[in-house]
């Protein structure tokens, strides 16, 4: 069910923030995005990045910015649904960063499930994935 207009509002300032505090190597305001639960989950691009709880989710932040300068992430197409206090995002994207003194764009693909909690949207679920760009079938 399409989110109504507040609901997108809110969920896209979320998803705003957590790309600025990613950009800014901020943790602290990017974790206040994330749910502090023991179940949440974020899946990277890296066959061994499954993140369960926040503390596998701060760790595998600093991981990628310990590799990574000048990270950015922008939103090129943002889908939000909604039900009850649940929300989810599928959003085309352009991952950029230096790599190895390189500037480098990927294209990315990102899924998030929200939870609103009080008055405060929380990332509940994360998935950051980069489409194969060859078509095995």
């Amino acid at each position: 069910m399409k989110a109504d207009s507040v609901t997108e509002k809110a969920v896209k300032a979320v998803l705003d923030k957590f790309a600025e505090s990613y950009a800014k190597r901020d943790l602290k305001s990017a974790m206040s995005l994330i749910a502090p639960d023991v179940d949440v989950v974020m899946y990277g691009t890296g066959a061994e990045e499954k993140c369960i709880g926040p503390e596998a989710i701060k760790a595998q932040f600093e991981r990628d910015w310990s590799q990574i300068e000048e990270p950015a992430l922008e939103y090129d197409w943002t889908s939000i649904s909604a039900a009850g206090n649940v929300a989810w995002a599928s959003i085309d994207a352009v991952f950029k960063a230096k790599i190895d003194g390189k500037m480098m764009k990927f294209p990315s693909r990102v899924t998030k499930v929200f939870e609103k909690r009080g008055d405060k949207w929380l990332i509940v679920q994360g998935h950051f994935s980069f489409p194969d760009q060859s078509q095995f079938f």
